[in-house]
């Protein structure tokens, strides 16, 4: 599991998750998400269990960005672990909705470090 991931996420994953979140809530509230991501323990769930609560389709491999994922993996570069907000009937993928995909398609079993709040 760890030989695909990095431990921490990147610094750049946090304002993609600001820029994402900006859609569903007003700017501040997106940021207070942020900030608590920033500060959440990174936990490990199943690529099948996030998928499913996120509630969104597996992307197909060809996608351009799950395609690059997926090369990463195969070359040995680690991913960065995925940001997820719960919402009141389904989790947000903040950022990683395309790592999170590559990474299924190696295996829906295998555990995703995110951090959730």
């Amino acid at each position: 599991m760890a030989k695909y991931w990095l431990p921490e996420p990147e610094i750049h994953d946090f304002p993609a998750a600001i820029d994402y979140l900006e859609l569903l809530f007003p700017l501040p509230e997106a940021k207070q998400y942020v900030a608590e991501l920033q500060k959440a323990k990174t936990i490990h769930k199943k690529a099948k269990d996030i998928l499913r609560a996120a509630q969104l389709p597996l992307l197909p491999a060809d996608n351009l960005h799950v395609n690059e994922n997926i090369k990463k993996v195969k070359k040995g570069k680690k991913l960065s672990p995925i940001l997820l907000v719960r919402g009141v009937q389904k989790l947000m993928i903040a950022d990683g909705y395309h790592r999170l995909c590559a990474i299924y398609y190696l295996s829906e079993d295998l555990e995703i470090p995110c951090r959730l709040v």
